[in-house]
């Protein structure tokens, strides 16, 4: 369960977020500029609220009232941006192991199976196709066995065939692990099959919340 109850104040863009997320995935939709991407930097630890407590699993990593704000390192939160910034002086193998913490139990070849990764472990990055490093960058956010994973439009750059071959991936991911989902797409087809709710923004502020069938009608 993640409970998110913070304000956030960029110049004069200000965003209000109070929610209690327990589903497998929540999608975060609207228009550009709304706040979806502010909520995922402010639950990773890359914004800091101005008041509020963001606490994931029952963990607070951060409390303004109770002086607590975590590192984004400290937070066991898996990010996928826009920009998959894979390394690339590493291969592929040590990609997806940089981020994993002693003692979790998603294995390499669990991950690898899942994402379908395991004939690219000995691959640098530079020989990978896009679809190939939206899994790689997905694999390495899960081998850091994070408590929420966050994804930010990971499919936006890449073409529809493409985008429609890699959902297959995330909707594994969501139905063999146990890792609530925070997902942030314009796209409404990608966002009904994808959530199973849906908080939406405009402005930053929360305007509509609850199933997709009910808020996509």
């Amino acid at each position: 369960m993640i409970a998110l109850d913070f304000r956030i104040e960029q110049g004069s863009f200000t965003l209000d977020m109070n929610q209690r997320l327990e589903a497998r995935v929540t999608v975060l939709f609207g228009p550009s500029g709304a706040g979806k991407t502010t909520v995922l930097d402010a639950i990773a630890g890359l914004r800091t609220p101005v008041r509020g407590v963001i606490a994931l699993n029952g963990r607070t990593v951060y409390s303004s009232r109770g002086g607590v704000n975590l590192p984004p390192h400290r937070r066991h939160v898996g990010y996928v941006s826009q920009d998959i910034a894979l390394f690339p002086h590493l291969d592929v193998r040590r990609n997806v192991t940089y981020g994993q913490r002693p003692g979790q139990r998603l294995s390499l070849d669990s991950v690898a199976s899942i994402l379908e990764v395991g004939g690219l472990l000995d691959r640098g990055v530079s020989m990978l196709s896009g679809g190939e490093r939206q899994r790689v960058a997905l694999a390495r956010a899960l081998m850091s066995a994070p408590d929420v994973l966050l994804l930010d439009e990971p499919l936006v750059a890449v073409d529809l065939e493409l985008r429609r071959r890699i959902l297959p991936y995330l909707e594994r991911v969501r139905d063999e692990l146990a890792v609530p989902i925070l997902y942030v797409t314009h796209d409404r087809d990608e966002a009904r099959r994808f959530a199973d709710r849906i908080v939406v923004f405009d402005r930053g502020v929360v305007v509509e919340a609850g199933a997709p069938g009910d808020v996509l009608k």
